[in-house]
């Protein structure tokens, strides 16, 4: 289910200790998530989103359009 995330890390050279880092959890942590073997909340979804610059649909394989959503506000 998270293999966009794990992609997508790769295809842009950046490490699971950075990205961690950045969502404040352990590296062993977001290395469960990219595995399936933690399952990722809202808020982790939402900040690599918008990490990355793309959709919350996009890393989880609902889209392949990479690009993010309009904002309403």
């Amino acid at each position: 289910m998270y293999n966009r995330i794990r992609d997508i890390h790769e295809d842009r050279d950046i490490n699971q200790t950075a990205l961690a880092e950045y969502l404040g959890v352990h590296q062993t942590t977001y290395s469960s998530y990219e595995l399936g073997k933690l399952s990722l909340t809202a808020d982790v979804l939402v900040k690599l989103a918008e990490y990355y610059n793309t959709s919350v649909d996009y890393l989880l394989g609902l889209t392949d359009e990479t690009e993010p959503y309009r904002k309403r506000y």
